[in-house]
C-alpha cells in the first residue's frame, strides 16, 4: 500500500505543499531586491555625521584673553547645561569668540539649536561693546570633487568662468558649491591724515558722504506723467566716487572725495591665489549633503565642465580633481569580484557534497537572502559602501548555512530513514527547526553587540549588524517558507542517478569511507582521553595568546586607507612681504615636480604625481593650526594629487611626503613648514596629545618639548600645536592732559578703531557677489612708529599729538585661547606613517611610556592622549560592553533551548578558541590586530556556536535511546559533513578577500583573518573540544548526584557525615581565608601552629592552607564513607 504523507498542518506544511506559495514569496524578494539596487547611493565610507551647534561672538579690537575672559568664561558654563550637550570646544580670537557644541548621536537639533539660542540670550552680562551672538545649526557636508580652470588669462577673466561654472550646475540641481581664489571686488579709498588734518574732516564723514551717493532712491510715480521718480545717481566706479561732494564752502567751492583720497580698485585675487604651473587658477568646490549621491552629482559636474570647456578660450582649462566616483566605483568593485569568486567557491564545495538538485536549491538561498537584504538595507537607508559590502561578503558562506542543516537532514531522512520525499522535506524542517533558529539567533545577538559600539567608529561599522542581521533573518524565511517545498521535488528526483552527479558521488563515497574509519575511530579515542584533549586544546590557546602577550603579534587600532592627497602647508615670519611667499611656493612646486621625476625614474614606474595646485593667501586642506593672527599674505600651501595607491605599490603616499620634506629648501623668511597625507575614515589624529593643568606659558613650553623629542622619529610628520604666539599688545590708558582735553577712553577707541582697521562705507550687488568700498589710511602710515605721528581731534578741534594724551604699557601674549569642556588646553598633532606597524608601534610606545611622562614631571603639567588614542579607548570599552551584552544574550537563548543552566556552558566553551585561529593568522600574515579584527570577533562569537548548537542537540536526541558515549560517536559522525559544509562555506565565502592586493581593501583583511583562521580552527575545535566537554560534564554530574543522593538518604550516617563534612569545610574556609582577608593577617592558631607561615604574605598564605585543608577533608570524609561501605558489604549490610 502506498506511504501517504500525513494531513498538512502549520505554516511549514502549507509551504511545503502549497504549488506556488514558496515561488510567489521567493519571486516578491528577487523583485524587492532588483527595485532597490540601483535606487541605493554608492560611497566608500558611510556618512559618519557630527550634530553640531556654533555660537559666534564679534567684539572688534579686543584680544584673545579679553574675549576668554569677557566671553567664552560667561557663556561656556551656561551651554554646557543644555540638554544634549555631549562636548564643548571653545576658541577665542582677536575681536571673535567661537564656541562648538557637539550633540548626543540622534538628538533632536532643531529643539537644540533652540534650547542653545534661549541660553545665549538669558545672558545679560556680555560687553556692550560685543555684538549680539549668532547662533547656527551645522551643515554637514561631504566634498564629492573640485573643478579647476586655468589658464594664461587675467584672475578676472578667470572670476568670470567661474561665476558661468557655478550657475551652470546650479541649473542642473548641483548647488553646494564654493569658488575659491575669487574676493569680492572692493574698492579702497585711502585718505592721508595730512589731508584729514588739513581740510579738518574726519573718516567717518568720508565714510557717510559715499554713504549717501552709492545707492539712488525711488521717490515714487507721478501718474499724470506716466513717469517714476528717483532722487540721485548711483555712483559705484571710481570716477563717480572721485567725485562726489564732501563739503560745500562759504566761497561756493567744493572739497571732493579726490581733493584728499586715492582711489584704487583691488583685484579678485587680492586674498588669496591659486596657481597650475605658472599660471593663475580658480577652484570650485562641489559638496553633497548627506542625502546626496556623489556618483551621480560628479557625473553631471563632469558634463557640465565638457560642455563650458567648448565655450573657453585656447589654453584655458577646466578639469576635475579630488574625483571620488572612480575611486569609489573601483573599491566597491574591488569587493564585488572577491564577493563573485567567493560565490563561486561556495557553490563549488555544494556541489561537491550534496546533490545537484540539492545543491541548487541550496544554494538558491544566497540571491534570494541578499536581495532581500539589499531591499532592506535601501528602506533603512543604509548605502552601498566598503562597510556595507564587506558585511555582504561575511554572510555569502553563512546565509547558506540553515540551509546546508536543513537541506542535508531531509537527504539523511531519506537515504537512512526511509521517509518519502515529502514527508522528508517537512520533518526536516520541523526537527532543525530550534537548533537552526537557536544558531543564527545568536549569530544576530553576536553582531548586534557591534551597536554597543558608539562614536564615529561605532558609525563606521553600524551598516555591517545591520546588513548581517537582514541577510540571516531574510536565510531564516528562505529556510523554513521556499526550501522545503524545493526540496521535496529535489529528492524526488535525487533518487536517480544522473551524470552530472559523477563529481558529487566519487566525494562522497570518500567522505563516508572517512567518516567511518578515520573519524569514528578518532570520537571513540577524543571521549576516551577527553581530559587529554581538553588539556592539549588550552595549551594551544595559552601558546596563541603568549604570541599577543609577547609582542610577535601586533595591536594597530585604525589603519585607514591613504587617499592619495598630500598638502603641504607653510607661514612666513613677520617682516616678509607676499613676494616672499610667493618664492616659498615656487619652491614648494619645483620640489614637487623634482621628487615626482625621480620617482618615476627610481621606480621605473608611472610618475606618481597626477596634479599639482599651489596657493598663496592661506593654507591648503587643513591648514596650520595658530595661524589665524597672522596677515594673509603670510600662508601658502600645494595641494598634491597622486596616482591610485594600487599603481604605485612600492611606495605609499606617507613615504613620498617624508622626502619631499627633505627636498624643500626652506627660505630664510619661513616659519613653519608642514607637509601631510590624507586618509579616509572617521579617526582623528594618529598623533593627538593634549596639555593642561598649568599656566599658558608652561602649556607651550611643555609642547615644544614634546614637538623637539619627536624629531627623532622620520615616522612622524606634521607636528605641529594649535596655540601661537600673538601681536604685542598695547595698551593705551588716558593722562591727565588727555583727559583735560575732554577725551574718553571711548571716543578714542572708536577714531583709532577707524584709522588702524579703516570703515566700510557701502556695499552694494555685483552679479553673484556683494562689492565693498572702504575708507582707510593708506598702509604706508600703519608703521611702527604710528603712535608717535598720529595726531587726533579733540572734542574743542584742536590736534594734539596721541602720544601727549595717553600712556603706553606692552604685553605678549598668544593669538589664540582655546578651552575643552571649560578646561583650558594646548593640543599638539601630527601623522604617523602605516607603513611599518611595528615602528608606530614602537613610537606610540615610546611616546606614551618615556616622552610625555618625562615632560609632565619636568613641566608639571597634565596630558592626555587625544584624537585616533582616545577614540581606541572608547572603542575598546564599547566592544567590552557589546562582547558582555552579546554572551549574555546567547547564554539565556541557549538556556531556553536546552532547558538546562549547564549545557549553553558546553556549547559556549569552544567561544575562548577561536581567539587560536586569529591569532595564528595575523601571525602567519604579518597582519597587526586591529579594531576590525574586534569586529570579526564579536561576529565570531555566534557563528563558531552554531556548530556547537547542531552537534549538541543531536548528541542529546541520540541520548535518548542510547549510552552517552555510543551518542557522542553517532552524533558527530553524523553531524560532520553539515559541520564540515556550513564552515567551508563560510571560510570559502571570505578567503579571496585575503589575497586581495589592493591597498584600499587591506583595513578589512583583519576581519577576514580573524573569521577565516578562527572558524577554520574553530571547527575542528567543535569536533574535538566540545565532545569530550559533553562526556566531562557527564563525569561532573555523576559525582553531584552522589551528594544528592547522600543528602536525601533521610537518617543514614552517610548523610550526616557529608554534612559534618561541609559544615567543617565551611569553618575551616572562614579560619583561613575568610580571617584573612578581614584583617589582613593569619589566625594566631594557625600562626602558633605553623610558624613558618609568617614569612609569607598573609593572602597567599590562607589560600594555600584554605585549599589543602579542605582537600584533607574530603579525601577524610571520602575515606570513612568508603570505609563504611567496605565493612556493611563485608557483613553482608548489617554494619
Amino acid at each position: 500500500m502506498r506511504d501517504l504523507a500525513p494531513p498538512a498542518g502549520g505554516l511549514l506544511s502549507y509551504f511545503t505543499r502549497h504549488r506556488t506559495a514558496a515561488n510567489l514569496l521567493l519571486l516578491l524578494l528577487l523583485i524587492l531586491g532588483l527595485a532597490a539596487m540601483p535606487n541605493m547611493r554608492a560611497q566608500f565610507f558611510p556618512d559618519v555625521i557630527v550634530e553640531r551647534v556654533t555660537v559666534n561672538v564679534t567684539w572688534e579690537g579686543a584680544g584673545p584673553e579679553d574675549v576668554d575672559g569677557a566671553i567664552v568664561q560667561v557663556l561656556e558654563p551656561v551651554l554646557l547645561a543644555v540638554d544634549g550637550v555631549e562636548e564643548s570646544n571653545s576658541t577665542s580670537r582677536e575681536g571673535s569668540a567661537t564656541l562648538s557644541l557637539d550633540f548626543e548621536p540622534g538628538w533632536d537639533m532643531a529643539r537644540a539649536a533652540d534650547d542653545v539660542q534661549s541660553a545665549v540670550d538669558a545672558v545679560t552680562s556680555l560687553p556692550e561693546e560685543a555684538e549680539e551672538p549668532s547662533v547656527k545649526r551645522g551643515a554637514w557636508r561631504d566634498r564629492v570633487t573640485d573643478v579647476v580652470i586655468t589658464g594664461p588669462i587675467a584672475p578676472a577673466q578667470l572670476g568670470l568662468f567661474a561665476d558661468e561654472l557655478v550657475a551652470r550646475l546650479f541649473a542642473v540641481g548641483v548647488t553646494r558649491t564654493t569658488i575659491r581664489g575669487l574676493a569680492a571686488p572692493r574698492i579702497m579709498v585711502e585718505v592721508p591724515s595730512a589731508k584729514l588734518i588739513a581740510y579738518d574732516i574726519t573718516m567717518r564723514d568720508i565714510a557717510e558722504a559715499i554713504a549717501a551717493e552709492v545707492d539712488a532712491d525711488p521717490a515714487g510715480d507721478v501718474t499724470g506723467a506716466n513717469a517714476r521718480v528717483r532722487t540721485g545717481r548711483e555712483k559705484r566706479s571710481p570716477e563717480d566716487i572721485s567725485g562726489i561732494v564732501l563739503r560745500t564752502n562759504a566761497d561756493g567751492s567744493v572739497l571732493t572725495v579726490a581733493d584728499l583720497a586715492r582711489i584704487s580698485v583691488e583685484g579678485v585675487d587680492r586674498n588669496r591665489s591659486y596657481f597650475v604651473g605658472a599660471h593663475p587658477a580658480m577652484s570650485i568646490r562641489v559638496d553633497r549633503s548627506d542625502q546626496g549621491n556623489a556618483i551621480a552629482i560628479q557625473e553631471q559636474v563632469q558634463e557640465v565642465v565638457e560642455e563650458l570647456q567648448a565655450s573657453l578660450p585656447q589654453g584655458v582649462s577646466a578639469r576635475l580633481i579630488r574625483t571620488r566616483a572612480e575611486a569609489i566605483t573601483n573599491r566597491l568593485n574591488i569587493l564585488v569580484d572577491n564577493g563573485l569568486m567567493g560565490l563561486g567557491l561556495v557553490l563549488a564545495l555544494l556541489f561537491l557534497f550534496l546533490n545537484s538538485r540539492i545543491a541548487f536549491w541550496v544554494a538558491a538561498g544566497i540571491p534570494a537572502a541578499m536581495f532581500a537584504a539589499v531591499a532592506l538595507m535601501y528602506a533603512a537607508g543604509i548605502t552601498l559602501n566598503m562597510v556595507s559590502l564587506f558585511g555582504l561578503i561575511i554572510t555569502l558562506g553563512i546565509v547558506v548555512d540553515d540551509a546546508i542543516v536543513v537541506g542535508e537532514h531531509a537527504d539523511f531522512r531519506v537515504r537512512r530513514l526511509g521517509e518519502s520525499p515529502l514527508q522528508a522535506a517537512e520533518n526536516a524542517a520541523r526537527r532543525m527547526a530550534m537548533p537552526v533558529f537557536a544558531a543564527t539567533l545568536t549569530t544576530i545577538i553576536a553582531f548586534f553587540g557591534l551597536v554597543a559600539v558608539g562614536g564615529r567608529f561605532g558609525e563606521l561599522i553600524r551598516d555591517i549588524p545591520f546588513t548581517v542581521i537582514a541577510v540571516l533573518a531574510a536565510s531564516l524565511m528562505e529556510c523554513f517558507l521556499i526550501l522545503p517545498n524545493h526540496m521535496a521535488h529535489a529528492l524526488t528526483h535525487a533518487q536517480k542517478e544522473h551524470w552530472y552527479d559523477i563529481p558529487n558521488r566519487l566525494v562522497n563515497r570518500g567522505f563516508r569511507w572517512a567518516r567511518d574509519h578515520l573519524f569514528r575511530p578518532l570520537m571513540a579515542r577524543v571521549v576516551q582521553a577527553r581530559y587529554v584533549v581538553l588539556a592539549g586544546a588550552l595549551v594551544i590557546l595559552a601558546s596563541q595568546l603568549a604570541l599577543f602577550i609577547g609582542g610577535d603579534v601586533k595591536w594597530r587600532f585604525f589603519n585607514a586607507p591613504e587617499r592619495g592627497s598630500v598638502t603641504g602647508n607653510f607661514a612666513m615670519a613677520e617682516g616678509a612681504t607676499r613676494a616672499d611667499t610667493l618664492a616659498m611656493m615656487r619652491e614648494m612646486q619645483r620640489a614637487t615636480e623634482a621628487l615626482g621625476a625621480e620617482y618615476a625614474a627610481r621606480y621605473d614606474g608611472p610618475n606618481p604625481i597626477e596634479f599639482v595646485m599651489a596657493e598663496v593667501g592661506g593654507n591648503a586642506g587643513r591648514g596650520l593650526s595658530g595661524v589665524e593672527a597672522k596677515e594673509t599674505d603670510l600662508l601658502g600651501g600645494i595641494s598634491i594629487e597622486l596616482i591610485d595607491a594600487d599603481l604605485r605599490p612600492q611606495y605609499s603616499s606617507f613615504a613620498f611626503v617624508a622626502e619631499l620634506q627633505e627636498r624643500v629648501q626652506r627660505h630664510p623668511l619661513v616659519e613653519t613648514l608642514s607637509f601631510r597625507s590624507w586618509r579616509s575614515g572617521p579617526g582623528g589624529d594618529a598623533l593627538d596629545v593634549q596639555f593642561y593643568g598649568a599656566e599658558v606659558q608652561v602649556l607651550k613650553q611643555a609642547s615644544e618639548d614634546l614637538k623637539t623629542a619627536l624629531l627623532r622619529f622620520p615616522e612622524v610628520s606634521a607636528v605641529q600645536d594649535n596655540l601661537a604666539y600673538d601681536k604685542e599688545e598695547l595698551v593705551l590708558e588716558l593722562t591727565p592732559q588727555g583727559q583735560a582735553l575732554n577725551f574718553t577712553i571711548d571716543s578714542l577707541g572708536r577714531a583709532l578703531r577707524a584709522r588702524l582697521n579703516g570703515i566700510e562705507a557701502a556695499t552694494y550687488p555685483l552679479g553673484p557677489r556683494s562689492a565693498e568700498i572702504r575708507v582707510e589710511l593708506p598702509k604706508d602710515e600703519l608703521t611702527a612708529d604710528f603712535l608717535e605721528r598720529t595726531l587726533m581731534r579733540s572734542p574743542a578741534g584742536i590736534y594734539v599729538p596721541l602720544a601727549d594724551i595717553v600712556s603706553v604699557s606692552q604685553r605678549t601674549g598668544f593669538s589664540t585661547v582655546r578651552r575643552e569642556n571649560g578646561v583650558r588646553v594646548i593640543s599638539v598633532t601630527g601623522d604617523i606613517s602605516e607603513d611599518d606597524p611595528a615602528r608606530a608601534e614602537a613610537v606610540a610606545e615610546a611616546l606614551r611610556d618615556e616622552i610625555l611622562p618625562d615632560i609632565a614631571s619636568r613641566r608639571q603639567v597634565e596630558w592626555r592622549l587625544s584624537g585616533l588614542s582616545e577614540q581606541e579607548d572608547d572603542f575598546l570599552n564599547d566592544a567590552r560592553t557589546g562582547l558582555v551584552l552579546c554572551l549574555a544574550g546567547i547564554y539565556l537563548v541557549l538556556a531556553w533551548v536546552f532547558s538546562s543552566w549547564t549545557r549553553p556552558l558546553v556549547v559556549m566553551a569552544v567561544i575562548p578558541f577561536g581567539l587560536v585561529g586569529t591569532i595564528w593568522g595575523h601571525y602567519i600574515w604579518g597582519v597587526p590586530l586591529s579594531m576590525f579584527t574586534v569586529v570579526g570577533l564579536l561576529g565570531m562569537t555566534g557563528i563558531i556556536i552554531n556548530d556547537s548548537i547542531v552537534l549538541v542537540t543531536t548528541i542529546d536526541d541520540y541520548a535518548k535511546t542510547r549510552g552517552l558515549v555510543p551518542s557522542i560517536i553517532d552524533g558527530a559522525a553524523d553531524r560532520l559533513r553539515p559541520v564540515m559544509l556550513t564552515t567551508l562555506t563560510t571560510v570559502l565565502g571570505l578567503a579571496p578577500l585575503m589575497y586581495e592586493t589592493s591597498q584600499q581593501a587591506q583595513f578589512l583583511k583583519p576581519t577576514v583573518i580573524t573569521l577565516v583562521y578562527g572558524l577554520g580552527f574553530g571547527m575542528f575545535l567543535v569536533l574535538l573540544v566540545v565532545p569530550a566537554l559533553v562526556a566531562i560534564q557527564q563525569d561532573a554530574a555523576r559525582p553531584l548526584t552522589a551528594l544528592r543522593r547522600a543528602l536525601r538518604a533521610g537518617r543514614s550516617p552517610l548523610r550526616w557525615l557529608v554534612l559534618g563534612t561541609g559544615v567543617v569545610q565551611l569553618a575551616w574556609l572562614v579560619l583561613t581565608l575568610g580571617w584573612a582577608m578581614a584583617n589582613g593577617v593569619l589566625h594566631p592558631v594557625l600562626r602558633a601552629a605553623w610558624p613558618s607561615l609568617a614569612a609569607y604574605e598573609p593572602l597567599r598564605a590562607s589560600l594555600v592552607l584554605c585549599l589543602a585543608g579542605i582537600a584533607v577533608l574530603a579525601v577524610l570524609s571520602y575515606a570513612v564513607a568508603g570505609a563504611r561501605q567496605g565493612l556493611r558489604n563485608w557483613t553482608g549490610g548489617k554494619a
